[in-house]
């Protein structure tokens, strides 16, 4: 296998072991430092961009080993159309044209696919992952509404029973008013009718003293 190949081949190798470190069961606060530190980091950004170009070679040498594979097909089947006898070695040579064309082809195949699915499951876990922050946050601020909520229900409460002492101590307070009033008036009365005695008696004083 040529360097470009190999290169190719070790390309799709970390395409699958990224694919299963991302999709592997682990708590969320760990996949939220994973997704961020790669979609946050400078140098990741710098390694996404050189597999960006290196993936437009892959797509080059994946049109080239289609290219590759049809032209020996057709070879293949122009020499099957030929009465002449088989050539062993004819034979073993077009067999291994016809292997390496189709290795070439699924490798680089694959390599694209993968980073097709890889790149599009990445950023749904990212979306997931910013979703669920949000609705964590609002859930936080929900909580932190109903504890208001509760407060306001006890403050209320309170008000309530305030306003029913305040009830009753002005009942209260004009029970007291009418009492003041009553014992006013039976006072008033009182010094009347003392009054009116103590003017009955100086008479009846003065009356006997003549």
């Amino acid at each position: 296998m040529t360097l470009y190949y190999t290169m190719c081949f070790g390309l799709l190798m970390s395409e699958i072991g990224l694919f299963g470190a991302i999709i592997a069961p682990m708590p969320f606060a760990m996949r939220k430092r994973m997704m961020h530190f790669l979609s946050e980091n400078p140098i990741v950004a710098k390694i996404q961009y050189a597999l960006k170009i290196t993936f437009i070679f892959v797509a080059v040498l994946f049109i080239d080993a289609l290219q590759r594979m049809v032209r020996i097909a057709q070879e293949g089947a122009a020499a099957k159309a030929k009465v002449e006898m088989a050539d062993v070695r004819a034979e073993t040579t077009y067999a291994a044209r016809r292997f390496y064309a189709q290795r070439n082809l699924y490798l680089t195949g694959a390599t694209l696919f993968l980073s097709l699915i890889l790149s599009r499951v990445f950023y749904i876990l990212l979306d997931f992952i910013n979703v669920q922050e949000e609705y964590n946050t609002l859930q936080a601020k929900t909580a932190k509404g109903s504890g208001v909520v509760g407060e306001n229900e006890e403050l209320r409460k309170r008000v309530k029973e305030l306003e029913g002492q305040v009830k009753t101590y002005q009942a209260a307070d004009r029970d007291f008013e009418t009492l003041k009033k009553q014992a006013d008036q039976q006072a008033s009365e009182y010094n009347r009718l003392a009054d009116e005695h103590i003017k009955a008696t100086g008479a009846f004083s003065n009356k006997k003293a003549d």
